[in-house]
């Protein structure tokens, strides 16, 4: 089948877009206001855009508190959403008035950074304490601005908990990273394998 977007007249129950685009990290977002207030909530438009600087974004359909907070106080922190906190994620994203913790609504404690006024969750075992560089609303085909808002952040500072090391490095079937996939379908990983990259320029050093 083919379809276009413009028209998305695709017939299917529901727009299949989003499960095309999967797995998808998920940025657990939380912020501080300049007037105090936290915010915790996930984000799956999120990823890391560059390893030099250490540059991550968030999409937010809206200014949600999440993007406003973190556009005003200049700062955010990325938790890694991980299986065993799958359910405190999923309270987190809790329709809650402006200024009501998400931390109290999921049960999770708030802990402090070291560079970013912003709390982190501390049951995650890994943070990104980030600064934002920049935010824009990105464009459409004809020039319109999209309702998304996005926030990119440099990442300043990393808190991680030495349980999921293994000889050194992050053991992914320890952090048991959740994702997000299509509709209402997450998946955890822990099936992990190695792939090394092809030396030659026609690949030959690889199994076909």
């Amino acid at each position: 089948m083919f379809y276009t977007t413009d028209e998305n007249r695709h017939g299917l129950p529901h727009d299949p877009f989003k499960a095309i685009v999967s797995p998808r990290p998920i940025g657990w977002i939380s912020t501080r206001s300049k007037s105090g207030a936290v915010n915790l909530a996930p984000y799956s438009f999120f990823t890391a855009i560059s390893d030099g600087p250490k540059l991550v974004m968030f999409s937010s359909v809206g200014m949600k508190d999440s993007a406003s907070f973190a556009i005003e106080s200049g700062e955010f922190v990325a938790n890694l959403a991980t299986g065993p906190l799958t359910h405190a994620l999923n309270r987190s994203s809790a329709p809650a008035a402006r200024g009501v913790s998400e931390f109290e609504i999921a049960g999770l404690t708030e802990a402090p950074c070291r560079l970013v006024a912003a709390p982190r969750v501390a049951e995650s075992p890994a943070a990104l304490e980030c600064r934002v560089t920049e935010w824009f609303r990105p464009k459409a085909l004809d020039g319109s601005d999209s309702e998304n808002i996005v926030v990119i952040g440099q990442v300043v500072g990393i808190h991680l908990d030495e349980r999921i090391l293994k000889d050194g490095m992050i053991d992914v079937a320890l952090a048991e990273p959740l994702s997000r996939l299509g509709y209402l379908d997450y998946a955890v990983t822990r099936d992990v394998f190695q792939l090394r990259r092809p030396r030659e320029p026609d690949a030959s050093d690889m199994p076909a």
